[in-house]
Formats: C-alpha cells, structure tokens, sequence
C-alpha cells in the first residue's frame, strides 16, 4: 500500500510500504476514505517529539471503510467508522473511569519503558506519533491496523459525507474537552491562545457551554476572522499588548477561564520567546512556552487554566508562583476521544456543531508532502488539510 512516512526533520515522503495485517483478535483493518493533516504533526515534522524512527508512518486524525476483522472486534465489514487517536483497551482502572488517553494497556510491553523513563508513568498508545507512544502506524495510508477495535471507533452513518465527522478523530474532543476542563460557568469571559483548529473548536465549545464572552488571540488574519464568525472578540498579538488588551476588555480583573491551544512552538518576537528559542537550538531546552507563561499571567485570581495543548519535555521560567499565589486551576492532557465521541456525533448530525468550515484544502494522499509543507509555511490560508487516498492526482 501507499503510505506518508517520516524521514527526518521536513522530510515525509509517500512510499510503498507492506499491507498492515490482523495481529490481534481485536484488531481490524480499515480502509481510509479521509485523514487529516493535525497541528501536532507539524511537531514531527519539525523533528520536536523524540523516538521517531525514519519510515514510521505518519497519521491520527483518519477514518474510513471496515475491510477485515478479528474474532474479538465488535465491527463488521463495510461499516463506516471514525477512529479516536488515543488507543485503549477499556477494561483496565483509567478506562474505566473513562480517561481513555491513561490507559494502561495501550502501550506495546517494549515500548513502555520510554514513557516511563520520560514522563514517569506510560500513557495509552496514540496512531502515528512516535515510539514513545508505541511506535503504532499512522493513518495517512490506505490502511491502517487498529488495535482495540471493539473500544476505540465509531461507527457513522452511510448518509454523511466525511468532512463533516472526521474531525471526531482528534480535534473536535480536543477542542470540547478544553473547554469542560475551562470549567465554564453561565456570564464567563473565556480566552483562547491560538486560533488554529483546537483553538476554533474551543471557541466554538465555549459558546455552546454558557461563557457570555470568548477572546480569541492569533497573528492570522483569516484565523481571527473565523473566531469572529462564531461570536468570539478577538486579538491579534502581533498589532496589540494581548495582557494590557485583556485587562482592558476585562474591567482590571482578568479572564474567568483562559485556554491555551497553541502549544510548544509558540510564536511571536517576545523576550521569554526567544530565549525559548535559542535554548531549543541549542539543546537547552525543548518547548517555546511563551503562550501558557501568558494565559497563567492574565487569569483573573481564583480562574481555571485549561492547557490542550501538545508540550514535549522540560521547560524553565514556568510562573508556578503565579499559579499558586492567584489560586489558579490547571487542567491538562491527552484527549478522552472514546468518552466524548457519541455525544459530539449527535450534537453533528442534529447540526449543533459545525466542523466542515475548517477545512481548506482537499488533497491526494500522494501530495501529502506538499500538504505538510503547505500547513507549515502558510497558517494564514490553510487552515486544514484532508488527504483522500485514491484520489486522483490534479492536472498539471
């Protein structure tokens, strides 16, 4: 089959690799119709997640056609399925509580040492991203092995195209889940670092929760303009102090709930940021974390910090004083896909939710090392990218 595989820092390429194959009574085998191209790959691809092996196969925002089966898959063939990024086991302690992306079972037995060594436990597995996270093939293929098949996908129905549920994958929950763990009340001010696909979920999620007011910050023009569609204020941190900005627009006192979504390459010509980067390029340090030190600073006393996004290893200049002299509540983690899927279908299918506005660019799965490099040097226009395996190639 045809699959994107990782080579190296900016270099993914489309080869020929082996079919994938049951391995597990559990297991099936899907046909991918669409998968997307995630603001975390861009981390692979600009080599800031360790463990990455060259020929790994890239991926987990996907979904598609049931082809083959094991005996213990509760799936049968030809369904349509959305596959959750995160892969579980649910039967073990954190599944059954529903927190999905703890698992205890998702990691192969070699691979758990890594997660160990760096994180001081294993989290569960995740689809193309990385040995640490069991080195599990990715979905920008034609087909994809997934494990747990009878926990992790969702099946969806024949009438509805793609584009509007593959976003169940990853992002959508992601985004929801970053406003629950927010903590939003009825009247709440909500602000959102970063204005790419989370960031716009969250805001959309936040409306949707109760917050009366949601403050959007970017430097991307068309990603602001989109906030805006959906009720959000916004603020472009390249033209204004975003601090003095929220104070302002928040009588002195600070945000409610503050959310950050951008992550460990954070943008923007400030002090703590280039520090940040001169420690990175010098092996100093590993994440750029000028948007979490912001969002910690704005806060109101006593507010709630909700933290999706992806950060990679040890950090400094952490305002950890802020966050226990004002009483802050930090939540963070990976997404509990599984537990939140069902309910964001239904809020889809009844046209509560939006996703297909996101969605700028549809590709062949044979240009997704265009696409990539497309997502990396324009975050302005190409807000998403979706590769179709199978489609045919454009026209010179």
């Amino acid at each position: 089959m045809r699959a994107l595989t990782w080579h190296g820092k900016h270099d993914v390429r489309v080869d020929s690799v082996p079919d994938p194959e049951i391995l597990n009574p559990r297991d099936a085998i899907i046909k991918i119709t669409s998968t997307a191209i995630c603001g975390s790959d861009l981390h692979l691809y600009d080599g800031f997640i360790p463990t990455m092996m060259a020929g790994d196969i890239l991926g987990h925002e996907f979904m598609g056609e049931v082809v083959e089966v094991g005996a213990g898959s509760t799936l049968k063939k030809d369904q349509r399925v959305v596959v959750p990024f995160t892969i579980s086991c649910g039967s073990c302690y954190h599944c059954s509580k529903h927190q999905y992306s703890a698992c205890e079972n998702g990691l192969p037995a070699d691979n758990q040492d890594i997660a160990q060594e760096m994180y001081g436990q294993p989290m569960a597995g995740l689809f193309g991203y990385s040995h640490m996270t069991g080195g599990y093939a990715g979905g920008q293929a034609e087909y994809v092995r997934v494990p747990f098949s009878d926990v992790g996908p969702i099946v969806v129905p024949d009438g509805i195209e793609d584009d509007k549920v593959l976003f169940l994958s990853d992002i959508l929950p992601t985004g929801w889940m970053a406003a629950e763990n927010a903590e939003i009340e009825p009247g709440d001010t909500v602000a959102v670092w970063g204005c790419g696909p989370v960031g716009l979920f969250a805001v959309q999620s936040a409306f949707l929760m109760g917050a009366e007011r949601v403050i959007a910050i970017d430097h991307f023009p068309r990603r602001l303009e989109l906030a805006r569609r959906f009720g959000a204020e916004t603020i472009n941190f390249e033209e204004t102090d975003t601090a003095a900005a929220l104070f302002e627009m928040t009588g002195g006192i600070g945000p409610d709930a503050v959310i950050d979504s951008v992550g460990l390459e954070a943008h923007g010509f400030f002090a703590d940021n280039v520090l940040d980067q001169i420690k990175k390029s010098t092996f100093l340090g590993t994440d750029r974390i000028h948007s979490i030190r912001q969002a910690i600073l704005a806060c109101r006393k006593g507010g709630r910090v909700s933290m999706p996004a992806v950060y990679g290893g040890f950090v400094d200049k952490f305002p950890l004083g802020a966050l226990m002299e004002k009483g802050l509540t930090l939540k963070t983690g990976q997404t509990h896909v599984q537990h939140y899927m069902p309910a964001l279908l239904n809020a889809i299918l009844e046209e509560k939710i939006d996703t297909t506005f996101l969605i700028s660019h549809i590709l062949p799965l044979e240009q997704a090392p265009q696409g990539y490099k497309m997502f990396h040097d324009n975050q302005n226009e190409v807000t998403k990218v979706v590769l179709k395996p199978g489609m045919a190639l454009a026209a010179e």
